[in-house]
């Protein structure tokens, strides 16, 4: 009898939906569709495996994401957080303003809500995480910019060495004056480019238009591809030569498309 009542209470304590009878979600290994993640928020080729999808007033996804060598999320965020479990491979992941950090197999990673970062793999292999996010108000991301070349590959990983690769301020100035071209580094690229109040995209376009207004050919040069690498288009630029034209002189355009042609060259 004592167990019969014990039973009992324990059926008493189950949630409705239990206690009625819901049978348990099985979702078969190799029966869940993998789809090519979208361009407009990935560099590379990614492939999504969604896990489970929340229904009713469940809240929390989880996904298969697997990165191709050198392929990456854009910058974004989560409104409640995420959680990445990482079961393939070694990948890169880095937080707005933080450094890049390497990832293998095993690590989980958490976001904070609200904070602006970014994950992918490294550039020698393909990485593979689970994602785990919850939504709120069915939202679950905030997708932002591309994150660049130059901000993919300032990672330090045994392969390609930071102290190995100079920077462009060390290589321009750093034999004759390294003081300038560490601040340069540490206060102009480090501290003044990463602020969180402009992406990188459009202050490469504000410090063009200012090259281009000063007639500033030397420096212009190096901007303009740093311009490119943070996404700004070809015809942006042409176009922001253009528009110059009529504000800074026509004698500056024209210098500003004899370095364009150059760049271009380079970075078409």
């Amino acid at each position: 009898m004592k167990s019969i009542c014990t039973f009992a209470l324990t059926l008493s304590m189950l949630s409705p939906a239990l206690a009625a009878g819901d049978d348990l979600l099985i979702s078969r290994a190799g029966t869940r569709a993998v789809n090519d993640a979208p361009a407009r928020n990935f560099t590379g080729q990614v492939k999504v495996e969604m896990l489970h999808t929340p229904a009713g007033p469940e809240r929390a996804s989880a996904g298969t994401v697997t990165f191709s060598p050198g392929a990456r999320t854009a910058w974004h965020t989560h409104p409640l957080g995420q959680t990445l479990v990482v079961t393939a491979g070694t990948g890169r992941v880095q937080r707005w303003g933080g450094p890049v950090e390497d990832i293998r197999a095993g690590d989980v990673v958490h976001i904070p809500a609200g904070v602006k970062h970014w994950h992918g793999a490294g550039p020698g292999g393909t990485m593979s995480h689970v994602a785990i996010t919850e939504a709120l108000d069915g939202k679950t991301v905030d997708w932002l910019e591309q994150v660049t070349d130059t901000q993919y590959g300032s990672a330090k990983t045994p392969e390609t060495p930071q102290a190995a690769q100079p920077s462009r301020a060390q290589r321009l100035m750093g034999d004759v004056a390294p003081k300038l071209a560490q601040l340069t580094d540490d206060v102009l690229f480090g501290d003044v480019w990463t602020r969180p109040g402009l992406p990188p995209r459009d202050r490469s376009l504000v410090t063009v238009s200012a090259l281009i207004a000063m007639n500033r050919p030397d420096q212009l040069r190096s901007h303009m591809a740093l311009a490119r690498d943070n996404g700004v288009t070809r015809d942006e630029l042409v176009e922001t030569i253009t528009h110059l034209a009529f504000y800074s002189g026509w004698p500056n355009a024209v210098t500003a498309i004899g370095v364009a042609r150059d760049v271009f060259a380079s970075k078409p």
